[in-house]
């Protein structure tokens, strides 16, 4: 079985349009703009054997808000500058068993791709995707970003960045004696 660590796009990979305290998706790929430590992270992660699978919750192009290709666009461009293996969209509404905090798309992921859940994690910035994450039995890690959001479980570890949260999964495989290339 592989290992995973799961990560939602906006907020994680890419800065947010942050407006009155709320983290929305950025509306065009002039906004799309990838943190600077995220290209590193993963592939210090792709190196421990991890595969990376993005996991994003899309519903402005269900609501008719954003265009699908826009999003494709954006994903394009996340891919071609990150090692991600895998990217995960529900462009459904929160009735969809897709839309986190429901974990159709881990599911989904681990089904394909022969994961191990347990040993996978799931890193958010939003309480949505640590109710995912600990619902698919991840270990979770939440990015802090100050949104006027409440999490509504704690998850296992708190971070400042995707950097931050990669030295929490080295150190965590480490010290449980897993291989950590």
């Amino acid at each position: 079985m592989n290992r995973a660590v799961f990560l939602d796009r906006d907020g994680v990979i890419n800065r947010p349009a942050v407006r009155e305290g709320k983290s929305y998706p950025p509306e065009s790929m002039e906004d799309f703009s990838i943190y600077p430590d995220v290209a590193e992270a993963c592939a210090r992660l792709k190196a421990a054997g991890f595969l990376i699978v993005v996991v994003t919750n899309q519903p402005d192009v269900g609501r008719g808000t954003q265009r699908r290709e826009v999003v494709e666009a954006m994903h394009a461009r996340m891919c071609a500058a990150v090692c991600i293996d895998r990217v995960e969209v529900c462009y459904d509404s929160e009735m969809s068993q897709l839309y986190k905090p429901a974990t159709g798309m881990l599911l989904r992921a681990a089904s394909d791709l022969l994961l191990d859940l347990s040993s996978s994690f799931m890193v958010g910035d939003r309480w949505r995707d640590v109710d995912c994450g600990r619902a698919a039995g991840c270990t979770t890690i939440f990015i802090e970003r100050g949104y006027r959001e409440s999490l509504r479980q704690q998850p296992d570890y708190r971070a400042a960045s995707l950097g931050e949260a990669t030295e929490i999964i080295l150190r965590r495989c480490q010290r449980e004696g897993e291989s950590c290339l």
